[in-house]
């Protein structure tokens, strides 16, 4: 594999790592209580949101080295122009709001650590050549980061207060969610393929 390839390879991984982003305690109707950590929250979630993005939009290059079915194909590419959309809202939001900083994840060391040894492992599993799992791989790791851009934008929305950003992320949230659902359905149809008959 190239130079250009691997790294590629290596910030997809990177994006497809799950995380928690800590929230603030709710209100009745979902928004959080005003507090001293509730900008940070947002700030944190934007960025992490962002950085994983930034990493899915990228996601149909890897089929260029891969064989793949129509179904993974179709659904890979949702995913990627999703993404894509995301990241722009994301640096329309930021131009529009210079209290969000799109580049400052603020992670602990260790987190930092922890998840560039994940991104590593993951490279390795989603670039074997001929793995015949390749699908089921790559399906996995995207539940993993489906749900987390899904949690992100809803927590980011329910910590903004801006109206209509709120309504962007939560429309954005449900979209992730949607995706998360499909691949959910195609990882559980390639789990039964790959099971042997009773």
């Amino acid at each position: 594999m190239n130079r250009c390839a691997h790294s590629w390879c290596l910030l997809l991984a990177l994006g497809l790592i799950v995380t928690a982003c800590q929230t603030g305690s709710m209100t009745g109707s979902g928004r959080p209580n005003a507090g001293p950590g509730a900008q940070h929250v947002r700030e944190n979630c934007y960025a992490l949101l962002y950085s994983l993005l930034s990493d899915e939009k990228n996601l149909d290059k890897l089929l260029v080295i891969k064989m793949e079915t129509t179904e993974l194909r179709q659904l890979v590419k949702a995913i990627a122009t999703s993404s894509a959309d995301g990241v722009r809202r994301m640096e329309a939001y930021a131009a529009a709001d210079p209290s969000i900083h799109l580049k400052d994840e603020r992670l602990p060391p260790g987190e930092m650590a922890t998840r560039a040894a994940i991104a590593k492992t993951k490279t390795k599993l989603l670039v074997k050549p001929f793995d015949k799992n390749f699908e089921f791989n790559l399906l996995l790791t995207q539940t993993e980061a489906l749900s987390y851009a899904w949690h992100l934008a809803r927590v980011a929305a329910a910590h903004e207060n801006n109206p209509d950003r709120a309504r962007g992320l939560t429309s954005f949230s449900e979209t992730m969610q949607t995706l998360h659902n499909r691949t959910v359905s195609l990882l559980r149809v390639r789990a039964d393929q790959s099971s042997p008959p009773k």
